[in-house]
């Protein structure tokens, strides 16, 4: 019996998918592409809302696979419940590290180099001149050390940085140095100049950054977010840069789009890009080889890759 396969790009775009199931293309749409109760592997669209992501989800009781071109799989969770025992929900690791990097050199670069005020002062025609903070000699900590984390890691290699202390769920050794749990993260943060978030969007997490967290962070310490905007307390972090204690530079925020006239946009200190540490050239070609690998394991009754979870009674 022929399976349906539901992707946010259009099958014809993508080379190599394997002979047999029916792939039909769905980005979120308001009409379905097919009957969801026939699809057994779904590609979840990219950058859409997760109302968009999980509606099918309740119609979909052959699905077998639940497949994000994400690396966060926080927009999905709330549908699981509708989802039978046995379903596996995988990411995308492997697709947005590069790019996710890139972007968290960038924006620390920029914050600490003043990049937003020369940008300002060309547009006014003046010579902003004055030392500013360079990243060599600093004592950066990540937050969050999966493939994400030790992405940034590898590009903060060759800056010559003081130290580099990582913080993941649980304790660890790698070929860089430990890993502490997140219980010693409170011990660490006074001595980081650089804070940067890259670690999912959990129970755990959630609003993990605090009031008494960044009343930890030294002055002067620049705050980066490149995970969940949820993953910081917006009224805890406006207070802080409203003081000018500390700066932040933020690729996600919450709420998120951030509305006009949200105080964020104007509190000092406070570098914002709109949730584009994935969205590159990059995205495209590494997506398609992940939905080709995946959907040939799928089809050969091959292990998968990037299993999260698979879904149990209490789903």
């Amino acid at each position: 019996m022929t399976v349906d396969v539901w992707l946010p790009i259009p099958p014809e775009e993508i080379e190599g998918l394997p002979v047999g199931p029916n792939y039909l293309f769905w980005d979120g749409g308001e009409d379905f592409p097919a009957d969801p109760a026939d699809c057994a592997f779904y590609v979840v669209p990219y950058m859409k809302s997760s109302e968009i992501g999980v509606r099918p989800l309740p119609a979909m009781g052959s699905v077998e696979v639940v497949q994000t071109l994400s690396a966060g799989i926080d927009h999905v969770q709330p549908g699981l419940k509708y989802l039978r025992p046995g379903v596996r929900l995988c990411n995308a690791r492997g697709v947005h590290e590069a790019s996710t990097g890139e972007l968290a050199l960038t924006l620390i670069l920029a914050s600490l180099r003043g990049v937003p005020d020369f940008v300002r002062a060309q547009d006014k025609g003046e010579w902003l001149g004055g030392f500013r903070p360079a990243l060599a000699d600093r004592s950066v900590l990540i937050v969050g050390y999966g493939a994400i984390g030790a992405a940034i890691e590898d590009r903060l290699t060759p800056f010559e940085l003081a130290r580099v202390a990582r913080v993941a769920r649980s304790g660890r050794t790698t070929e860089r140095g430990p890993v502490h749990p997140l219980t010693e993260l409170p011990a660490l943060l006074p001595d980081a100049d650089v804070v940067i978030l890259s670690t999912p969007l959990t129970e755990t997490t959630r609003h993990l950054v605090d009031a008494e967290f960044l009343a930890r962070m030294k002055d002067g310490a620049l705050l980066v977010n490149v995970a969940r905007g949820p993953v910081v307390d917006t009224k805890a972090l406006l207070a802080e840069l409203e003081s000018g204690r500390i700066t932040a530079a933020l690729d996600v925020t919450d709420p998120e789009p951030l509305p006009q006239g949200h105080p964020l946009w104007q509190a000092p200190g406070v570098l914002i890009s709109p949730h584009v540490g994935g969205p590159t050239s990059a995205f495209l070609p590494r997506a398609k080889r992940l939905v080709v690998d995946q959907l040939g394991r799928f089809v050969n009754h091959e292990p998968l890759r990037n299993v999260i979870l698979t879904t149990g009674p209490t789903e």
